[in-house]
């Protein structure tokens, strides 16, 4: 009995641990986003847009980066968030909720359905018009959001539904990473794509020669992020791309893992009680020699996740929603509400995004193409539905590569769909607990 609930402490404690920062990083991210908000609105909101045109040139000799500060967060940070989103992804084929068709049809269905009818909607108010490109924007989903609130409803709300959710949201930012890369790139630099395809061949070899040198993969990221640039392709893609080439094997398998650290606990055990482990050299070493061996059984790519998950959603998330979520509330802001722009992101997102998830798994359900997740009602999985509505950050992104003219009605959209996908899903998530 033990040893069984041993088992599966291990396999929902990355489950467990990853929604516990989430959670908090939810948080920081509200807190940034008011921030933001308020600063653009009040007697300093000059010195808030002033301070993202300020520009920062980097000169490599071969090379020169010069661009603003917000071209700097949104081009080179976000970069960092991407490659994490790319760790996730690679994890979650290899291992996790999307390893086996079995496991991957549900959140993949529902996923299809909330990024297909939320960029329908959108193009029902502005085809044709000069909004039409921000078709994007309504197809994401903010997990940081989402969790932070699944959060909130407790411990009632289903373990089995916050993965499916989680997963859903990893297929979501699939979708994401190919419409910025297909839909969203202007002009394009052959040379520089040249450049960056002779680097992903030399991961691909670096790769399979089971390099693990986090050095080799950092210099030729940079690279890559520099050609991606440099290309007119979206550089934020040079991360994700770069993800899939960082090593997922362990050095020893769990087997060995399990043989030497129990030799060496063994030995610790038999050393003398008496010492302090300050002063005794061989127990020092027995320790050392654990740790080593705990390096060895974690992946590259569970090590770097692990790493810079705090970074991205404590810091590179939050510079983000500060830079980019500031809309100035002006006489404007009602006649904003109802362009084209806006109410096609807010009905995509708040309508769109719970219409297409529940369709589209119900029908795989029924089709028996996917199962139902256990001990969940379906206003449970509808209320997790409308929560999905919370675009922000990934729609935010995506509004910025669109015309800047048009960003801050598009900013109007993405904040009120957010608000009321968040409200009203909580509430009807809740309801279903009760039930």
């Amino acid at each position: 009995m033990n040893n069984s609930k041993t088992t599966i402490e291990k396999i929902l404690s990355p489950v467990q641990k990853f929604l516990h920062t989430e959670t908090s990083g939810g948080i920081v991210l509200i807190i940034a986003t008011v921030i933001a908000m308020i600063w653009a609105n009040s007697q300093f909101a000059q010195s808030y847009f002033n301070l993202w045109h300020q520009y920062i040139t980097l000169d490599f000799g071969i090379v020169e980066l010069k661009y603003s500060l917000h071209h700097w967060i949104n081009d080179g940070l976000m970069v960092i968030f991407f490659f994490v989103v790319g760790l996730e992804i690679k994890r979650e084929l290899i291992a996790g909720e999307l390893s086996s068709l079995k496991k991957a049809t549900l959140p993949i269905a529902g996923a299809i359905g909330g990024m297909v009818v939320p960029a329908l909607i959108y193009l029902i108010f502005n085809y044709g018009k000069e909004g039409m490109p921000g078709w994007g924007i309504p197809m994401a989903t903010d997990i940081a959001f989402v969790v932070g609130l699944m959060a909130l409803l407790g411990p009632k709300f289903p373990l089995s539904l916050k993965i499916f959710v989680l997963a859903l949201a990893i297929v979501d930012d699939i979708g994401a990473v190919l419409v910025i890369a297909f839909f969203y790139t202007k002009e394009i630099s052959l040379n520089a794509l040249a450049l960056a395809f002779v680097i992903l061949i030399l991961l691909f070899i670096v790769n399979r020669l089971h390099i693990r040198n986090l050095i080799v993969y950092t210099i030729l990221g940079i690279i890559l992020w520099i050609a991606f640039l440099k290309s007119g392709v979206h550089s934020t893609i040079a991360g994700v791309l770069l993800a899939f080439f960082i090593p997922a094997k362990p050095r020893i398998d769990e087997t060995k893992f399990l043989e030497d650290t129990r030799g060496l606990l063994n030995e610790f055990s038999n050393i003398e009680h008496n010492s302090h482990i300050l002063t005794d050299e061989e127990k020092l070493n027995i320790v050392f020699e654990i740790e080593r061996k705990c390096e060895r059984v974690l992946t590259p790519l569970q090590r770097i996740e692990n790493s810079l998950h705090p970074w991205v959603t404590f810091f590179i998330i939050p510079v983000f929603a500060l830079a980019n979520a500031g809309v100035e509330i002006s006489g404007d802001l009602f006649t904003n509400l109802f362009n084209p722009i806006s109410m096609g992101i807010f009905l995509g997102l708040f309508v769109g995004k719970q219409t297409g998830i529940f369709i589209f798994s119900y029908l795989a359900i029924k089709m028996k193409i996917a199962a139902k997740i256990e001990d969940v009602n379906y206003t449970k999985f509808y209320g997790a539905g409308i929560l999905c509505g919370i675009g922000f950050t990934m729609s935010l992104f995506i509004a910025t590569l669109d015309s800047i003219e048009l960003l801050n009605i598009a900013k109007v959209g993405i904040l009120s769909a957010s608000l009321f996908s968040g409200l009203i899903g909580y509430f009807i998530t809740r309801l279903g607990l009760k039930k």
